[in-house]
C-alpha cells in the first residue's frame, strides 16, 4: 500500500489539521493552533493512519512558510517531490526532523503506514518572533530534503503535545500557546540564525503587570484566555511577556495557573461540600480524572485520599 502528501488541491487549504490530514486519506487530523499572532500561523497536526492512502496528490497552491515534520514511525524508500520533480527516494528515520518550503510544493510517497507529526509555521510568525524578540528578521529556514537531524530540543517539545493532541478540544490553550511559541522560536533560532532575545537585566513583570495577569488567569481556570491577551493587558509582547512572568512568578503562566487550580482544589476539599466531579469542573479541569491525574503528579495523592487526610 502507498501513501502520499503535499498540499491538498482545494480552493485555500491550510497547511495543518484536517485539510492537512486530507491528503492521507484522514477524515480528521488532530491539530493544535497558537493564538499569539492574529495572522501569523504556528501549528502542529499529527497523522496516524494504519493503511496508507492509494495515490500520490496534486502539488497544491504554494504558501509562504514551512512544515517541519517529525516522523514518529519511520519509513523507508520514501519518494520526494520539489515543484513537481522527484528527488529521489529517501529512508526517513523515526524522529529525523525535515525542513520542507512550502513554496517548492512539496509532496511525499510514502509506502506503508503513517504516524508522523507535521509543524507548520508561516514566514509571518518568523517575522513576528523576530519583531518580538527585537532582533533582526531572517530570510527563511535551512530546509533540505535529506532527513537525519535528531533534535532533542523538538523530540521533547513533541512528547510533550502528545496528550494535549489526543483531545485537543480540551488542550489547556495556554500550554498550547507557550509550548508552540517555545517550538517556532527554536525553529528560528536553530535553522534560520535568528538572534537569541537579549535577556531582561533585572526584574520581570512590574507589580501591576504581574497583578494583572495573575487575575486574568484566575479568572477563567480553564485556561482558555489566549496567551496573546494577556500580554496585550501587559502592554507587553508575548514572548516577552512569558519571559517576565516567569521571573516573577517562578513559572511559566500555564503552570503558575495549574498550581492555582491545585490550589483552589485543597480549599474546596477542606470544605468537604461538593462532590469530586464538581470541584473538578469548578477548577477548570475537564472531568474528574483529569483532575486526578494532575493532583496525584503534583500531591503525591489522589484527591479523595487527601480529602480523608485532612479530615482524619
Amino acid at each position: 500500500m502507498t501513501a502520499a502528501h503535499g498540499l491538498t488541491t482545494q480552493s485555500n487549504p491550510r497547511p495543518y489539521g484536517d485539510d492537512l490530514g486530507a491528503v492521507f486519506g484522514a477524515r480528521k487530523a488532530a491539530s493544535l493552533l497558537n493564538r499569539s499572532f492574529s495572522e501569523a500561523e504556528i501549528a502542529i497536526t499529527e497523522i496516524k493512519l494504519d493503511r496508507s492512502f492509494g495515490q500520490p496528490t496534486s502539488p497544491g497552491p504554494q504558501r509562504d512558510g514551512y512544515i517541519i515534520s517529525f516522523p514518529i514511525l519511520g519509513q523507508e524508500r520514501m519518494g520526494y517531490w520539489e515543484e513537481g520533480r522527484h528527488l529521489g527516494e529517501l529512508d526517513l528515520a523515526a524522529g529525523a526532523v525535515t525542513v520542507h518550503d512550502c513554496r517548492r510544493q512539496p509532496m511525499v510517497f510514502i509506502d506503508g503506514p503513517v504516524h508522523t507529526l507535521l509543524w507548520y509555521v508561516s514566514n509571518k510568525a518568523l517575522d513576528a518572533l523576530a519583531e518580538d524578540a527585537s532582533v533582526p528578521r531572517i530570510g527563511g529556514l535551512r530546509h533540505d530534503a535529506t532527513p537525519g537531524n535528531f533534535d532533542g530540543t523538538i523530540s521533547a517539545i513533541n512528547l510533550s503535545l502528545l496528550a494535549a493532541l489526543k483531545a485537543p478540544e480540551h488542550a489547556n490553550r495556554l500550554f498550547v500557546d507557550h509550548v508552540t511559541l517555545a517550538f517556532a522560536t527554536h525553529v528560528a533560532q536553530t535553522y534560520g540564525g535568528m538572534e537569541a532575545a537579549a535577556r531582561l537585566v533585572e526584574g520581570g513583570l512590574a507589580p501591576w503587570q504581574e497583578r494583572r495577569a495573575k487575575e486574568m488567569l484566575l479568572a477563567d481556570l480553564t485556561g482558555a484566555i489566549p496567551l496573546a491577551e494577556i500580554s496585550a493587558a501587559c502592554r507587553l509582547s508575548s514572548s516577552h511577556f512569558a519571559r517576565a512572568f516567569r521571573r516573577s512568578a517562578g513559572l511559566a503562566p500555564h503552570a503558575w495557573l495549574l498550581q492555582a487550580r491545585i490550589e483552589r482544589s485543597m480549599i474546596l476539599l477542606r470544605e468537604n461540600r461538593l462532590s469530586l466531579s464538581e470541584i473538578a469542573l469548578v477548577c477548570g479541569f475537564v472531568d474528574q480524572s483529569h483532575f486526578t491525574r494532575v493532583f496525584v503528579r503534583r500531591v503525591s495523592m489522589t484527591p479523595g485520599a487527601w480529602r480523608r487526610m485532612v479530615f482524619s
